[in-house]
């Protein structure tokens, strides 16, 4: 579970602002079931937190700061440069970047994070927290010259990873990219194994187009879930009383003319080095590839398709993709939803309310804290759906806000900075401008009067 991020320099961000999901003491008694004990400490961290404010605000700076992490952490580097995007409205864009996570794996408290420029990742730590003492697993630093000393202060030295590091790594990659990328995953052991596995396998996020799971996969694999999606669907009153998949296997000569074939190889390589033994490509028309390793590769194509109930006979089929954008942007999200009920894993969704009912969004969230009331799972989501500003609903340091400046950089604060009334009217207030991040909106009449004349 994530309890903190902090980013300094990054997008929209110039100064460091924390995104904070730690229980306010002063909150306690108010949706208690929201909240999860932090490993070796008194405080506690949420189940969920969304982020309001109006476009442009920084919002989705947030989502794209921690998808960079992760992908520093899992990915090795490319020859040169770190692909990093500083503040650019200021002397800041030539300063290092600074990335601190929070985060729970495996019953224990860590905080990873690095400071990174254009050229290389300059520092890097990864600490076990227990309480108000931090446990050094590792520190790293970049000289000028681009030498990297990593000082493996918690690394068993039967660790292969303790080995690794102490060869260091390009200058251009994190050390755990380095591990994930020259480790095998057996290989991995210890405080290094969680946390790669955390941004790996439970950090799952999710932005305005994107599925949080091959869905074709699941609906074909997971009986479980397929009746799940339809009957969640069909109470959503989508008009889909069911789901139903294709999974029709083909020719390696047929992928070839579905797939570039300068991609196919790469795609290929990734599935001989799938610890999973598999592999799945998200085509443009909504369908999906699927590619299994075995004694020899084995190719299949996933069509999903929704069943209607036309009189009364459930015969009207269509194909996925002639169902409308919040159908399925809905069961883009399901996935979510199942997943939760037995695993824990943090999602982030950005733009959560794209094409969906206000209604539907509230009862995804009500839904998603009822399914993991027994784990330790949790979502984060970017909204404009003011519906969610329900007290009933959320608490309020589930809420916050994300609101630029004078200097165009994006400040983060809570709800719960503000003192309010347990029965006040959130939305209301919000809309008004009360608590901030909402667009300001100058005297457009100027702007249609102009309109009108041109128009004459």
């Amino acid at each position: 579970m994530l309890v903190s991020f902090s980013v300094e320099n990054f997008r929209s961000f110039s100064k460091e602002q924390t995104f904070s999901l730690v229980a306010s003491g002063r909150l306690s008694g108010t949706h208690d079931s929201h909240t999860v004990a932090i490993p070796n400490s008194e405080l506690r961290v949420l189940k969920v937190g969304v982020l309001y404010g109006a476009n442009g605000a920084g919002k989705s700076s947030l989502f794209k700061a921690l998808s960079y992490m992760k992908k520093m952490v899992l990915r090795a580097g490319k020859p040169h440069g770190t692909l990093r995007e500083p503040y650019k409205f200021s002397k800041l864009r030539d300063e290092p970047s600074t990335f601190d996570l929070q985060f729970i794996c495996e019953g224990e408290l860590y905080r990873y994070g690095f400071k990174v420029d254009d050229s290389q990742i300059l520092e890097e730590w990864l600490l076990q927290v227990s309480g108000k003492k931090e446990v050094i697993i590792y520190e790293r630093v970049t000289d000028a010259a681009g030498g990297v000393k990593i000082e493996p202060a918690g690394l068993g030295k039967s660790e292969k990873a303790y080995l690794l590091a102490k060869i260091g790594g390009p200058a251009n990659q994190t050390f755990l990219a380095t591990a994930n990328a020259t480790l095998k995953d057996s290989d991995l052991s210890g405080h290094v194994k969680n946390v790669i596995h955390w941004f790996k396998y439970k950090l799952r996020l999710t932005g305005p187009d994107e599925n949080i799971e091959p869905v074709g996969h699941m609906l074909a694999d997971n009986v479980a879930f397929r009746e799940f999606a339809g009957e969640f669907l069909r109470a959503s009153s989508t008009g889909v009383q069911s789901l139903g998949v294709e999974k029709k296997e083909i020719t390696e000569q047929d992928l070839e003319k579905i797939i570039p074939k300068s991609v196919l190889p790469t795609l290929l390589r990734r599935l001989e080095d799938s610890d999973e033994g598999i592999g799945i490509v998200q085509m443009a028309n909504g369908e999906e590839l699927l590619l299994e390793r075995g004694d020899g590769n084995r190719f299949y194509q996933l069509s999903v398709h929704s069943n209607h109930q036309v009189g009364d006979e459930v015969n009207s089929r269509l194909p996925l993709t002639e169902e409308s954008d919040g159908t399925r942007r809905l069961l883009q999200l399901l996935p979510a939803l199942h997943v939760a009920r037995s695993k824990d894993a943090t999602y982030f969704i950005d733009e959560i309310d794209r094409s969906m009912h206000p209604m539907l969004i509230w009862k995804f969230l009500e839904t998603f804290l009822n399914a993991c009331d027994e784990k330790n799972s949790q979502i984060i989501v970017t909204t404009h759906e003011s519906n969610l500003l329900d007290l009933e609903l959320l608490r309020r340091d589930e809420i916050w806000f994300a609101e630029k400046d004078f200097s165009l950089s994006t400040n983060l604060y809570s709800l719960s900075d503000f003192k309010v009334r347990k029965d006040l009217e959130v939305r209301k207030h919000y809309l008004q401008g009360r608590f901030g991040a909402v667009p300001f909106l100058g005297r457009l009449d100027g702007l249609i009067d102009s309109g009108e004349e041109a128009c004459h």
